[in-house]
């Protein structure tokens, strides 16, 4: 996890180390390295458009310091100060499951957005198995209605889970869909109803529409956009294609395990301006975490 992102970081200390033995460190010194590392962190997809920021606080954090004193392990402790306080920004405030919980509504409606591929599904499955491990009753709708197999996996997860599952027909209006079903869940008093989308590719006209119908009439209580850390700086374009869209409140990160550039992450966070609420780092339905700044750096520097 991380790899190619944690070496480059590990390289700016190394470089840093070399460059100046014995004097404090100066912005020219600083500016140097980076010139160095810009093209490493690129390919380690960390966006070129948020290198600017990254820069300016490992500058703020490391202008000054006597290197001779710190060594190369304390330069690298001095990143980690760093980066952890860029990550916290999409620290979420609370765990999803307290919140819900803490709302007051009944049904909590969560609608997942998102593009094929990304592990949606899973991940509601994830979510759905989370509320339960809490003592909440969760239920799930395929609200997608016209990608073969879309609801047939769904409906595996909730059978395997043992949670409630909602369905229409294929071809049925996705709005309408969703909203029988959480009319249908809120006479039988359950907790949340986690609402699965099309996810089409994200040049679909169509596509939008669907999704904006469905919001204007289910009104949910949050928007989670779904991403997959594999997708490196394409994911940065689904946040932006998706916040036009429809909008969104968070987002949960999966496949986080099999991210060996680790690019992503710092990308996101550094321009979300949302919370990551969860990151996906396994296939079972255990697996998916809190988002923590700390956690995620001592992986990228460990």
């Amino acid at each position: 996890m991380f790899k190619r992102v944690g070496e480059v970081f590990r390289g700016i200390a190394s470089r840093i180390a070399e460059t100046v033995s014995k004097k404090e460190l100066t912005e020219e010194d600083l500016e140097r390295v980076f010139k160095e590392v810009e093209l490493p962190l690129v390919e380690s997809d960390v966006a070129y458009d948020v290198l600017p920021v990254l820069f300016e606080e490992l500058k703020r954090r490391l202008i000054g310091s006597k290197v001779s004193r710190l060594g190369e392990g304390g330069l690298v402790g001095l990143m980690k100060e760093a980066l952890t306080s860029i990550l916290s920004n999409v620290e979420p405030k609370q765990d999803l499951i307290d919140h819900i919980k803490a709302s007051g509504a009944r049904p909590y409606v969560v609608v997942f957005l998102g593009v094929n591929g990304v592990g949606k599904t899973t991940t509601i499955a994830k979510v759905a198995y989370k509320l339960m491990k809490a003592g909440l009753r969760p239920a799930v709708v395929a609200a997608d209605t016209f990608r073969a197999g879309a609801q047939e996996q769904l409906a595996l997860h909730a059978e395997r889970l043992g949670v409630p599952f909602f369905r229409g027909k294929y071809g049925a209006d996705p709005a309408a869909v969703a909203k029988d079903a959480v009319t249908h869940f809120a006479k039988r008093g359950l907790d949340a109803v986690l609402i699965d989308t099309a996810g089409r590719m994200h040049v679909d006209v169509d596509l939008v529409e669907e999704l904006r119908k469905i919001v204007r009439v289910v009104r949910p209580h949050m928007k989670i956009l779904v991403l997959d850390a594999l997708t490196g700086n394409d994911a940065l374009e689904q946040v932006r294609y998706f916040d036009r869209a429809v909008g969104f409140d968070a987002v949960i990160l999966t496949k986080m395990d099999a991210d060996a550039r680790g690019g992503c992450a710092l990308t996101l966070s550094l321009l979300l301006q949302r919370p990551i609420v969860y990151v996906g780092t396994g296939q079972s339905y255990e697996d998916l975490e809190v988002f923590r700044a700390r956690d995620v750096v001592e992986r990228i520097l460990s």
